[in-house]
């Protein structure tokens, strides 16, 4: 067992981040639209220094990879960059998303009774991780959390090797933060945030399957993004908009447009990220009523801040129309 899998995920991640950054210039690089929270290019080249760490990584833990978890981050890995660089249609994404969620039913032996949730929960996990890297700090900082706790989790449940191939996600995770933290010098890109979305899912199934949490358990403690995304595609939905359409009302986007900033929101996440996490591993000890009781209580406190910022939002766009009628 080699405990130092993380260190090694975090200093190449760090490494290589730095590297490719140093050039402004590149095939890669973020042009701002309608989704965009910033104006200039960003190069998008720190997905390729984030999987070139978690690998670093966990080469010295080789002998515990789960093959129906490698193989499809790394085919997930390549078609994102390949989009990155290049664009592919909505449709070719979306079938590499399903094959991959299919390679992980059929390898961890998902019971057929549980297929179809599996199946929806990793490609929606895989697309939402997407979704919500849109402002400075945001994709790395719930990388560093979520996969963090998985791997203490995974030390409650006896197993070394499962919480060091976690830890090293979360190390690696770390190590792109310190270029990534506002104001951010590199992007993750769709290589990096569909490669962190599918192992969320894919790591959060696997633990499922072990007996070392419950299946509410993945989705408690990314829940600052499964919350996020899922509102936001409901709102979307029944005010009839294109779900395809490039948009800026996640309500993280809503919050730095409200002047809160990338820095402010990022560590109001980083709060909820890990108050959800400590919850979650807290929640392991109840019964099954007092999780039902904590879960309700995080619907609760989700309901109220969308409710929040929702009221705030609206405020905020009749200010900017009285301006905009008095110039």
């Amino acid at each position: 067992m080699s405990h130092y899998s993380p260190l090694i995920s975090a200093l190449v991640t760090l490494l290589l981040t730095l590297i490719l950054t140093l050039s402004k210039h590149g095939t890669i690089q973020d042009i701002s639209d309608e989704r965009s929270l910033h104006d200039a290019p960003v190069p998008r080249t720190g997905g390729i220094a984030l999987m070139a760490g978690i690998m670093a990584g966990w080469v010295l833990l080789f002998k515990f990879w789960a093959w129906w978890i490698v193989l499809p981050v790394l085919g997930l890995f390549v078609l994102s960059l390949v989009d990155d660089v290049r664009g592919l249609p909505p449709r070719t994404r979306l079938i590499g998303h399903f094959i991959a969620a299919v390679i992980v039913i059929l390898g961890a032996g998902i019971s057929w009774i549980w297929m179809l949730p599996v199946l929806l929960y990793i490609v929606w996990m895989t697309k939402l991780y997407n979704f919500m890297d849109g402002s400075d700090g945001m994709a790395g900082g719930m990388a560093l959390f979520g996969f963090s706790f998985y791997g203490i989790a995974g030390l409650m449940g006896g197993n070394e090797a499962f919480a060091m191939l976690n830890f090293s996600v979360g190390a690696a995770a770390l190590g792109f933060l310190y270029h990534n933290f506002y104001p951010a010098k590199v992007f993750l890109g769709d290589s990096g945030s569909i490669s962190l979305g599918f192992l969320a899912a894919a790591f959060g199934v696997w633990g499922w399957q072990l007996g070392y949490w419950p299946f509410w358990f993945p989705i408690l403690v990314f829940s600052p993004f499964v919350m996020d995304a899922t509102l936001t595609l409901m709102k979307r939905a029944r005010n009839k908009e294109e779900l395809s359409e490039a948009h800026r009302s996640h309500y993280y986007q809503r919050l730095v447009q409200m002047g809160w900033g990338h820095r402010n929101t990022a560590m109001a996440e980083y709060v909820l990220m890990f108050a959800s996490g400590v919850s979650a591993l807290f929640a392991l000890s109840l019964d099954a009523r007092g999780q039902g009781n904590l879960l309700a209580w995080w619907g609760v406190i989700y309901m109220g801040l969308s409710m929040w910022i929702d009221r705030r939002w609206r405020r905020h766009q009749e200010l900017n129309e009285k301006v905009s009628d008095a110039a």
